[in-house]
């Protein structure tokens, strides 16, 4: 009625399988693609479209050892230039009064 090989083989392929899916390298399981990154080490998002200051704080230490927050140094987004200045100029707000 049953084969011993063909159930031996059977699970001895589920078994490989089992081990690979467990033990074996998997891709990234997010699909969103990497943020684009200033030199500051913040995102194109904090950064404001005119005047390219950065709107983001960081910590550091005052003169008295303790921490502080304070605004980031950044005066220009540095990162790769987002695809849709390449393809189409800003819409809002109209500048030709």
């Amino acid at each position: 009625m049953f084969d011993p090989i063909s159930l031996l083989v059977g699970a001895g392929l589920v078994g490989v399988g089992w081990a690979a899916g467990r033990f074996g390298r998997r891709p990234a399981r997010n699909g969103r693609p990497e943020p684009a990154i200033c030199g500051c080490g913040h995102d194109l998002a904090l950064h404001d479209r005119t005047e390219g200051s950065c709107h983001a704080e960081i910590v550091r230490k005052n003169a008295v050892g303790l921490r502080e927050w304070v605004t980031c140094g950044c005066r220009r987004y540095t990162g790769p230039t987002p695809l849709e200045e390449f393809f189409t100029p800003p819409v809002l707000p109209p500048n030709d009064r």
